[in-house]
């Protein structure tokens, strides 16, 4: 059943409110636009139960390398499950604006993203010590 145009406009002002009173917030839920692939769930539960197989396997042979195997297999499984997706992001990056246009992320650039890992670490230990970090 479709919205009537009072609702929809109704819907677009909430929308518009949100966008200006909480930026970052729309910004993560347009960011998120889909579910995670089936794929991957999938391939972690069959991953699962394989981990769960050679676990079961190892305790009852009592060969405990097939169990600490299966126990590494399991866990993997559940990693690679809720994982996020390595690559570029998806979506807009930044901030919306009240217009609904999308402003640039401070300081996010190509010479930021290939920083070494303590220095990015610095970096934000840095912004959270001054107050202003997430």
């Amino acid at each position: 059943m479709p919205l009537s145009e009072y609702e929809q406009r109704v819907l677009e002002q909430m929308e518009r409110q949100l966008t200006s009173d909480d930026p970052r917030l729309a910004n993560t839920l347009t960011q998120r636009g889909g579910r995670r692939p089936v794929v991957r769930y999938v391939v972690a539960g069959v991953g699962a139960v394989v981990g769960l197989l050679l676990l079961v396997v190892g305790a009852a042979t009592s060969l405990p390398w097939l169990g600490a195997a299966g126990f590494v297999v399991m866990f993997a499984a559940v990693g690679f499950a809720f994982a996020g997706p390595h690559g570029t992001p998806r979506g807009p990056q930044g901030t919306v604006a009240p217009d609904g246009t999308v402003r640039p992320a401070p300081g996010r650039t190509a010479a930021k993203k290939k920083q070494g890992f303590m220095s990015r670490f610095e970096e934000r230990w840095d912004r959270r010590r001054d107050g202003d970090g997430r």
